[in-house]
């Protein structure tokens, strides 16, 4: 306990989101410090982190779906959980280096990692296992859901309800909260990379055109939505990729209205789980949603008309939270200045199994 002490004068202690799109590290009294993308570039056959260790985030997203056959660029998270141990422990340990700018005592900080509510007991072990491994010297998971909750200020400890519904990358979490604990949840594994596929699928089924996550990902944010916006008819993106006839780099154009109608089933899958919630929640508490409405976070919050189309759906008025994208991280960073008072009720590597 004495060294546990002096360790933690030297130490940054910070909370992680670990998503499947990107990790966003946030540090107490800093804010958010470090956002990069869940992106490793190795060695194929050895595993080895390229550029001495380096080649993680920003570095290696830039390297997705370009890569020779002698590197692989890897995305070791799968729907919000581990899918590949190694890579992720090398990916943790170089962001926490990075936050704590090297040092002989200050790379063991205390963690509160973030996590899907929907994941297995093997799936958490994986997560603190990583972590631990990576140079933590104590790691505390907390529910997605709670997380993001708290980072977008919904007042979770008083008797009244809040819902929160975080798109991210691998997953959609769906939840409703009171009195500092999640009272009904849900949690699916449909969100943004869904929706890179869907319009991937309609590239190739309607142009016969191969294109790139990268180049989904674009057209997502450049000119796709969930609902008709005024200037639709306006809106159209030049999409290059590879004719699947030909075989031959080719370019095409590609209208916002057509984007919209891809995402379709990934933005049904999504309101389905939120009506789900809805009708599992408690009759006072679902009373307490008339005049609270619904909260939006995560990056899929980006995604224009998600709001409307979710509203129409349920009845409820839905905000989208003051940058969705980092509201789980600043969640996060709450925790850890509460962790004292809050730890007894999240799981730790002491209580793992």
């Amino acid at each position: 306990m004495i060294f546990d002490s002096i360790l933690g004068l030297f130490s940054m202690d910070m909370g992680i989101d670990l998503g499947t799109c990107n990790t966003l590290v946030c540090v107490q009294g800093q804010g958010v410090v470090l956002n990069e993308p869940s992106v490793v570039a190795v060695k194929r056959g050895t595993n080895k982190v390229l550029q001495g260790g380096n080649a993680v985030g920003l570095v290696a997203k830039e390297m997705l779906g370009k890569t020779p056959g002698s590197i692989r660029a890897i995305r070791p998270m799968k729907d919000g959980v581990i899918a590949d141990f190694d890579i992720t422990e090398a990916m943790l340990g170089y962001f926490i280096r990075k936050v704590h700018r090297r040092g002989f005592l200050s790379a063991h900080p205390r963690v509160v990692i973030a996590v899907p509510s929907g994941i297995t007991a093997v799936e958490k072990r994986a997560v603190l296992n990583s972590a631990e491994r990576a140079g933590a010297r104590r790691v505390y998971l907390v529910d997605e859901p709670m997380a993001a909750a708290i980072g977008a200020g919904l007042p979770i400890m008083e008797p009244t309800a809040s819902m929160i519904v975080d798109i991210g990358g691998g997953t959609t979490e769906v939840a409703i909260i009171s009195l500092a604990d999640i009272s009904v949840c849900e949690s699916i594994r449909v969100a943004g990379d869904d929706m890179d596929e869907a319009i991937a699928a309609h590239m190739k089924r309607t142009y016969n055109l191969m294109i790139g996550e990268q180049t989904s990902e674009k057209i997502k944010l450049g000119i796709g939505s969930a609902a008709p916006q005024t200037n639709d008819d306006e809106l159209s993106m030049e999409v290059r990729g590879r004719d699947m006839i030909s075989g031959l780099p080719r370019k095409t154009l590609v209208s916002a209205e057509e984007v919209r109608e891809a995402l379709r089933e990934p933005i049904g899958s999504i309101i389905d789980c939120v009506m789900r919630t809805l009708e599992r929640a408690e009759p006072e508490l679902a009373a307490d949603l008339v005049d609270n409405g619904i909260t939006l976070c995560g990056g899929g919050a980006k995604l224009r008309g998600i709001n409307t189309v979710i509203s129409n759906a349920t009845g409820l008025d839905v905000r989208i939270a003051d940058d969705p994208l980092t509201v789980v991280a600043r969640g996060t960073a709450v925790y850890l200045e509460n962790i004292e008072v809050l730890k007894e009720t999240m799981e730790s590597g002491e209580d793992q199994i």
